[in-house]
């Protein structure tokens, strides 16, 4: 099979052009309905549960689960839907512990609830610093994946291509604020969800919709060991550590967290999130389909020729059995998908800078709304400047501990102080300033000695921190140092507050 990848074609052009002509379109309506803080933060809490539940699905499936997880199955076989897996399951976990009281206890942000009853500045300092590191390592993968799509698809230069994503997610987020960000996220996950659907009823027509068919197939070509584990982990405590990064690190993923304030009340919230499993666990649950196909029709060799990742998987599939016009929807939807996250993302890093800093840590709640907002398209521009330049930076770079850095981090640093903070009433201000620290300094250690970074990238003979995924020992640290530091520096105050935070947590009295 010749593929047409790399070369310039007008079908794949014209699915782009229209794709950005669209959402443009909404960012226009949608800047003129953002005039205050709230609904440049939070949509004016307008959004409803089932709007949210698809903006949500949309936020979180990234060109990791797209591109990567139909890749990885491809090339590694079973091992790859441990992805899918771990990503799944911490939407239950999310609905369950963290949805209500995150939307009856927060404005704008998740240091929202950490400050709640914790000492404002030195809670928000340390929040902001870990949500942002957050925030700019997993934009750097999604910027860098963007580069490399355009740059297969169309064979246009690395470096435009950054330009293209950073200059059009810059516009989404500058003059449509929450309220594009949200509609572009709604059309992303209908695209996307429509996409793969269609692109396993292809697939699956060549194996007599039969998974059977299908599985035989990836036996009779790869061998029994391409269905079973052991392709990609290896170790049993990896394995462990990298699920528990993938669920937990939902459950501190900022742009994902402050979509909860896009509601009207709590009942929204649990709604939104049962709406968005729905969709997620639909997509990850036919997403290995697309995986194994592409291994079977297309072969690992050719995969792996193109990508060495196997990123291409999904394209080269949708290209063998569409043609180029599939091709070129496919690609589109992938484009849309970089786009859409991006814009969540340097949303959430922006409402950071001016509500967690500028607001309440410089001008100590002084601030009108008019300086709030242009604080926040300050930072937006900054922002994005930053993720390009750093985009092209780590051009040539492996982009997989970067994802695998910012949920770490997000597991680590973020949400051990956000549960403990909710459930424990003798945790405290220095105690959740060193469990912040603690959890995402030594997550990025942990990750720069591991496997994946020390010899992989630096090119060292032997790592000094054995697993490929820090999780299961910087949560540990972050818990522990929590704990620790409580104990022997108790907040008076923060004990006192936890009743009425309790009050509010369950009955939503005093919510925005």
């Amino acid at each position: 099979m010749v593929s047409a990848l790399g070369q310039p074609n007008l079908i794949s052009i014209s699915f782009f052009v229209i794709f950005v002509i669209l959402t443009l379109g909404v960012t226009y309506w949608a800047a003129k309905k953002t005039k205050t803080s709230s609904e440049f933060y939070a949509a004016g809490r307008s959004i409803t549960g089932f709007q949210n539940g698809l903006a949500l699905s949309g936020d979180f499936m990234s060109a990791a689960s797209f591109l990567g997880i139909s890749g990885m199955v491809a090339l590694k076989g079973y091992d790859g839907i441990i992805y899918a897996v771990g990503w799944l399951v911490g939407w239950p976990a999310l609905m369950f512990l963290l949805a209500e009281p995150l939307r009856n206890l927060g404005k704008y942000t998740f240091a929202d609830v950490l400050a709640f009853r914790l000492k404002q500045k030195p809670i928000r300092i340390v929040a902001s610093v870990g949500g942002i590191l957050v925030t700019i390592t997993y934009s750097i993968a999604q910027i860098v994946g963007s580069g490399k799509l355009i740059n297969l698809m169309f064979g246009l230069p690395y470096e435009l291509a950054v330009l293209i994503v950073g200059g059009v997610m810059l516009l989404y987020v500058l003059f449509g604020g929450m309220i594009a960000t949200t509609w572009v996220q709604i059309i992303k996950a209908c695209l996307l969800l429509f996409g793969v659907t269609l692109l396993v009823i292809l697939s699956m027509a060549k194996f007599g919709f039969s998974l059977e068919n299908l599985f035989s197939a990836v036996e009779t070509k790869f061998g029994r060991t391409a269905l079973e584990p052991g392709g990609f982990a290896s170790s049993p405590i990896d394995s462990i550590s990298l699920g528990l990064a993938l669920m937990f690190g939902l459950l501190g993923l900022p742009h994902i967290l402050m979509r909860f304030y896009t509601v009207p009340d709590a009942k929204e919230a649990r709604k939104s999130v049962a709406y968005a499993t729905s969709f997620i666990g639909y997509f990850y649950i036919i997403i290995p389909i697309v995986g194994f196909a592409a291994a079977v029709l297309i072969g690992r060799e050719q995969i792996a020729g193109i990508d060495k990742g196997g990123n291409m998987a999904a394209a080269l599939l949708a290209e063998l059995l569409g043609g180029t016009p599939f091709l070129g929807f496919i690609a589109a939807v992938a484009f849309a998908t970089i786009l859409a996250v991006v814009a969540g993302l340097t949303l959430a890093a922006a409402s950071t800078i001016s509500h967690d800093l500028y607001f309440n840590v410089f001008t100590e709640g002084r601030a009108t709304e008019k300086e709030q907002v242009s604080v926040a398209k300050k930072a937006t521009v900054v922002f994005s400047i930053v993720g390009i330049l750093l985009g092209i930076l780590f051009k040539d770079q492996n982009v997989a501990f970067m994802v695998g850095l910012a949920f770490a981090i997000a597991a680590s640093g973020n949400f051990p102080a956000l549960i403990l903070s909710i459930l424990w009433k003798n945790f405290s201000t220095i105690g959740g300033v060193s469990s912040i620290l603690v959890g995402s300094v030594s997550a990025t250690l942990f990750i720069i000695f591991s496997p994946t970074v020390w010899v992989d990238v630096f090119k060292f003979q032997e790592a000094i921190f054995p697993l490929k995924n820090p999780a299961i020992a910087s949560m540990s640290l972050a818990f522990l140092s929590a704990f620790v530091f409580s104990k022997l520096f108790p907040d008076t105050n923060a004990i006192e507050r936890y009743e009425s935070e309790k009050v509010r947590v369950y009955l939503g009295v005093g919510a925005e």
